[in-house]
């Protein structure tokens, strides 16, 4: 097969969630763990950090691959799903896998594939973990896919376990309660291995720590030990003065990742990076600054709080469940603007209305659907939006509802497209 061919492989032969949703999700690790025994066991190969949790998760990763990039380290970069390319979900500093060794891996997996049946995910993840492991990478930052416990990435073990925040997603598999899905989430912790959490939260910070007990892993909250006592934005930037504890020092961060949702994202890995100085790793400050202020340049990340045009500004965000939405009208309600338009879409096996219970009435919408199968078709979101108070109309495609939401903007109004990863993905810029 050529690599044109190979992804039509991926996409069409195997189950892949991006399509057909739970039906894709494998619940034990067996095919994974069959793909890494038939490949040499890649995984134990090379050094990582495992980065989970609902929301935050991809920046995270990305901020940390970028500070390691910084430092001089070989680093590679699991993420997912992808926007645009497929080789977006496996990068070594910062640059996307070869199409070559996409083609090869399948050709070379694909007696065992076809005997076993693996997910998308499950051949996916195997082969990051051969390409890091054929690159010689000095560290791989893995994003969980879905979960934890039983997502294809926990063949790993890691440097570092990182879990970002715990809210409301996915909940037909992970749970239906914050402390059912603080429990899948945890499944990343490793004996002894240390791990970071980015959020002390009431309902599920005992779940952490009866899990980091019972696996002797030093365990650490992030924003216990750091706050954001204030900050401030400068055109495409974030600059956050940050507060260590008990000592009260006061450092200024700036990112290039403008949304002050980010803040919290900051401290996480602010204090994932202080645990690996104490591991050994030789990260400092001017790596950290270099890093993040340049994560996207280092590491390709798009989607959080993007500007791509500018009178009206039109702005991206990858915004899917409800704390991620109730974290984008934060954002939207201090940036300054006249009307609100925005293009949304959804999936299917999202909480739609309650998400749609948080969305502004005042703005304008352009509802729409990716090109997925598990896409919420536009007029029936429009339909649901109208009985929780919304108003717009529905579009087939989200270029469609872009132009027309652009083609009704004034110079001062403001343009976000958001409702889906998959939404985000389809807009061309």
């Amino acid at each position: 097969m050529d690599y044109q061919q190979t992804l039509d492989y991926l996409f069409t032969r195997l189950p892949m969630f991006t399509r057909i949703g739970a039906a894709a999700y494998r619940e034990d690790l067996v095919n994974t763990i069959k793909l890494c025994e038939f490949l040499g066991n890649p995984q134990h190969r090379f050094k990582s950090v495992h980065v989970a949790g609902t929301n935050g998760k991809g920046s995270v990763s990305h901020m940390l691959a970028a500070i390691f990039q910084s430092a001089g380290y070989k680093t590679g970069l699991y993420t997912s799903p992808h926007l645009r390319d497929f080789r977006e979900r496996i990068r070594v500093n910062g640059e996307m896998i070869q199409k070559d060794f996409v083609t090869e891996f399948v050709g070379r997996i694909r007696p065992v594939s076809e005997a076993i049946d693996p997910s998308f995910f499950e051949v996916t993840v195997a082969m990051a973990l051969e390409y890091f492991a054929a690159q010689k990478v000095d560290i791989a930052i893995v994003e969980v896919g879905l979960g934890g416990r039983l997502d294809s990435t926990n063949v790993i073990t890691p440097e570092l376990s990182v879990i970002t925040n715990i809210s409301f997603d996915h909940m037909n598999l992970l749970g239906d309660s914050l402390p059912k899905i603080a429990f899948e989430k945890a499944g990343i912790i490793k004996q002894g291995i240390p791990v970071v959490i980015g959020e002390h939260q009431p309902e599920t910070s005992a779940v952490f720590e009866q899990r980091a007990a019972a696996a002797k892993a030093p365990l650490s909250f992030a924003d216990r030990h750091r706050f954001v006592g204030d900050w401030k934005f400068e055109p495409h930037s974030l600059i956050a003065e940050v507060t260590s504890l008990p000592a009260r020092d006061k450092e200024y961060y700036k990112l290039d990742l403008p949304g002050l949702y980010q803040a919290k994202n900051l401290l996480t890995v602010l204090e994932a990076v202080h645990v690996l100085i104490e591991k050994g790793w030789g990260l400092e400050h001017r790596h950290v600054h270099h890093g993040l202020i340049q994560v996207k340049k280092l590491t390709g990340l798009h989607g959080r709080w993007e500007t791509i045009h500018e009178h009206p500004p039109v702005i991206l965000d990858v915004a899917h469940n409800e704390d991620g939405i109730r974290q984008l009208i934060r954002q939207i309600e201090i940036t300054d603007h006249e009307e609100l338009l925005i293009v949304f879409g959804m999936v299917k096996d999202k909480e739609i209305d309650r998400v749609l219970e948080l969305l502004p009435p005042q703005a304008m919408y352009y509802f729409t659907r990716a090109q997925i199968p598990r896409a919420l078709p536009e007029e029936e979101l429009a339909e649901r939006a109208k009985a929780k108070g919304l108003k717009g109309a529905p579009y087939p495609t989200v270029m469609e509802a872009l132009k027309a939401a652009m083609g009704h903007a004034r110079s001062k109004d403001l343009v976000i497209v958001c409702g889906s990863v998959f939404i985000v993905g389809e807009v061309e810029y």
